[in-house]
């Protein structure tokens, strides 16, 4: 899957694209604002758009009512470090998730926003593939 990174701080924007590489999904491009985010939708259109909440020009929320109206079926998830708020709840996004974010929360939320792949089914995998070989 093709995603889209959006954080106002570099370095949680690269933490979050070596998540999604961990994940086995491409990220397109990471973006440090709203309305930059905006720009490489319409540019890369990808599957997904991972967005934090505050950002300057324009917040996450804003940014992905804008992204909705100009493509309804965009998965956008939301990731915020306060409090959940309605503003947050009504902006469309497909999942919120809480600061700090880890791999697991990751790998899920792409998969409800449409990764082929389920969760189980990728903790199976791992634990194959660290499941020492057994001679017979």
């Amino acid at each position: 899957m093709r995603v889209l990174i959006a954080d106002d701080q570099r370095s949680v924007g690269t933490s979050l694209a070596s998540l999604v590489e961990q994940c086995g999904h491409e990220v397109v491009e990471v973006v440090s604002s709203g309305l930059e985010a905006i720009h490489a939708y319409t540019r890369h259109q990808p599957e997904v758009v991972l967005m934090d909440y505050w950002m300057p020009r324009l917040n996450g929320a804003t940014a992905c009512r804008n992204i909705l109206s100009r493509d309804a079926k965009a998965r956008i998830i939301l990731i915020s470090g306060t409090e959940l708020t309605q503003e947050l709840v009504d902006s469309g996004a497909v999942a919120i998730l809480k600061k700090p974010v880890t791999l697991d929360q990751i790998y899920a939320a792409l998969y409800a926003a449409g990764s082929p792949q389920e969760p189980a089914l990728r903790d199976k995998e791992k634990t194959d593939a660290t499941a020492p070989e057994t001679s017979e």
